[in-house]
């Protein structure tokens, strides 16, 4: 009799075991799935890197499927040749510039109605990141100078 109650109390053990070890061998699979997926997008970055390397243009990566731009930082860049058009021609205005310039300046050489400021946002988020990669100074006041 007591091997009968011995084998009923293993078998509900190893029921639970198996339970436990079945929950355990799905978090794994799940987790194994989300490192293929990021090993996929790493390997389409690497290889776009690669592909892009050497280019002379504005060099792009997609992030969330959509296509952004690489602004390089200044020491990585041979000249502002690497920096798209649009960036240049920013370059350009703040070097024409006699002094510090306002956001709102640049914006109305290049044609933006200044008059709006939500206009001048996106050149303002343009100008800081040529400020954050060494190509403009970003002073104080919030001017932006040239870098020699």
């Amino acid at each position: 009799m007591q091997e009968r109650q011995w084998i009923t109390v293993r078998r509900s053990e190893l029921d639970a075991l198996a339970e436990e070890l079945a929950k355990q061998l799905q978090e794994v699979q799940a987790e194994r799935d989300e490192l293929a997926i990021g090993e996929r997008v790493l390997n389409r970055l690497a290889e776009q890197a690669d592909a892009d390397a050497g280019a002379a243009a504005a060099v792009s990566a997609k992030v969330a499927g959509r296509a952004v731009l690489l602004i390089p930082h200044r020491s990585d860049a041979a000249d502002e040749g690497a920096l798209p058009g649009d960036y240049r021609k920013i370059l350009a205005i703040v070097r024409e510039a006699d002094g510090p310039v306002q956001v709102r300046a640049v914006g109305e050489r290049l044609g933006l109605d200044a008059s709006v400021r939500g206009k001048l946002e996106p050149l303002r988020a343009k100008m800081t990141k040529l400020a954050d990669r060494g190509w403009l100074h970003k002073r104080g006041d919030g001017r932006f100078t040239a870098r020699p």
